[in-house]
């Protein structure tokens, strides 16, 4: 069983306000579900005792005891005498109902991600598994640009491991814009922010080290985890960061580093608030922790003209904070270049281990990015048209085909964290892939297996394209909603 606990005044800070329905140990169990389901309460997570639940939420502990029946029950609840009750996730069933015909639609993007089984592809497939736009209007003034400056690389080996000083130089003076002095010899370019985070787990984490990671959070930065051997130690993130139970959890696991996405987090779409930036940074020099902020997402909120959030690293003073940019979500994600901000010693260091990776990005795409972000402003204000008239016009199709579905809409990112209501977020995957739309359930977006009830439907594609795409959706969901229960739920891990 872990070591990780909650206390009886967190558990009843998350559950908020339990219905006051009879019985009220139901609904004392249902809010209990509902919060290990979501991922704000971690799996093998030692619950209070009975008593002490029942002192937070001022109710007898005939209740609570009632509850925590239930919850074994449904086997969201394991107990063993002595040593307490921790949270659990209870075996999960689907059928595979038959397959359908494919309407027809053109679509401008191709493969999707994580190897999930699907019908094959055609020019009528929707792919809702990539969050990844075209190129910017501005893209082959770029190319052009940086096929001119290549000259003055092309006489010279070609070879520069921290990456070409014009582009240092210039991603140093977008920090100090955003109000964090930088320097160059604090940037190493990589090829892609994937790259980034896979250097710098190398650099950072031994086999065995406890890593923070946001639930859900970017599938591909768990599998680099897994790889590395780290012990992943998640956190929910549905409703927002709860920094007193992250500052909990990064003590009681003996945090070595915490991954987090704070800007417009993929999946959610969730903008960390400053409060929430200085608690986390103070929460890591109390457990002496790196915090890795991957700001991937920084620069898409949907109005450009807002108030920008300081970038994560403006609230530390100790060098604990490294960040992770990138081109790709912003630029075009053919353009594999990405970035390190962090002390000089650390990226003197990580420069020496990618020597031994990959050598160097390549030349060419480090001009093009350089010319994009001279002109930052304008390929802001692009993306942000695009992706806001296709957002609203995503909304506007699931409000009116899907109606129970739940959503938040975001001020900036690129998709949409839907609730379902139900736990059949990888039925509706599987139906869905007959229907032609590839969406990615709950699960791949975390640790355990939870998370069944969400899946994340970008909105990069255009508004004709998305609504097509909800339409099946929506067909694919009646399947689910009327197919029996057979045969287990293949687990995601």
């Amino acid at each position: 069983m872990s070591t990780r606990y909650v206390s009886g005044t967190q558990l009843a800070r998350l559950l908020g306000d339990v219905p006051h329905e009879r019985p009220y140990y139901a609904a004392l169990a249902r809010a209990v579900r509902g919060l290990i389901l979501d991922g704000r309460l971690a799996l093998r997570t030692r619950l209070p005792a009975e008593r002490d639940l029942a002192t937070a939420l001022g109710v007898s502990r005939t209740t609570v005891t009632a509850a925590y029946d239930r919850l074994r029950d449904e086997g969201f609840v394991e107990s063993r005498q002595g040593a307490g009750s921790w949270t659990a996730l209870p075996p999960t069933n689907m059928s595979a109902p038959a397959a359908r015909g494919l309407p027809s639609v053109s679509v401008p993007f191709g493969a999707g991600q994580f190897g999930m089984a699907y019908a094959p592809e055609g020019p009528g497939f929707i792919d809702l598994g990539c969050a990844t736009p075209a190129a910017p209007a501005i893209f082959d003034e770029a190319v052009a640009a940086g096929v001119a400056s290549l000259a003055r690389y092309s006489s010279g080996p070609g070879y520069e491991p921290a990456g070409i000083a014009e582009l240092r130089e210039t991603i140093a003076a977008t920090y100090e814009a955003r109000g964090v002095p930088t320097r160059p010899d604090q940037i190493v370019v990589t090829t892609g922010a994937q790259h980034a985070f896979t250097l710098l787990i190398q650099a950072l984490v031994e086999p065995g080290d406890s890593v923070l990671v946001e639930r859900p959070t970017y599938p591909h930065a768990l599998g680099a985890l897994r790889r590395r051997g780290a012990r992943l130690v998640p956190v929910g993130v549905n409703e927002g960061w709860d920094l007193e139970l992250i500052a909990g959890s990064m003590r009681q696991a003996a945090v070595r580093v915490a991954y987090t996405i704070p800007d417009f987090q993929n999946p959610t779409g969730r903008l960390m608030g400053d409060a929430d930036r200085a608690a986390l940074v103070e929460a890591a020099r109390r457990a002496d922790a790196f915090v890795i902020a991957d700001e991937t997402f920084a620069e898409l909120a949907h109005d450009p003209a807002a108030d920008r959030m300081p970038p994560m690293a403006g609230y530390d003073t100790g060098g604990r904070v490294i960040t992770i940019g990138s081109s790709s979500k912003l630029m075009w994600g053919g353009l594999r270049i990405g970035w390190i901000r962090a002390t000089a010693p650390l990226a003197r260091r990580i420069v020496l281990a990618r020597e031994a990776v990959d050598m160097a990005s390549p030349v060419l795409d480090q001009l093009i990015v350089r010319e994009l972000l001279l002109r930052l402003g304008e390929v802001r204000a692009e993306r942000a048209s695009h992706l806001v008239r296709s957002r609203d016009a995503l909304a506007a199709a699931l409000r009116e085909r899907m109606p129970d579905w739940e959503f938040t809409l975001p001020d900036g990112g690129m998709s949409l964290w839907v609730r379902l209501g139900a736990p059949v977020a990888s039925l509706l995957a599987e139906a869905a892939g007959r229907y032609g739309v590839r969406v990615v359930p709950g699960p791949v977006f975390g640790v355990d297996g939870v998370l069944e009830d969400c899946v994340r439907l970008p909105y990069v594609l255009p508004p004709d394209v998305l609504r097509a795409a909800v339409d099946r959706l929506a067909q694919a969901y009646r399947e689910v909603e009327a197919a029996p229960l057979a045969g287990p739920l293949p687990a995601y891990v």
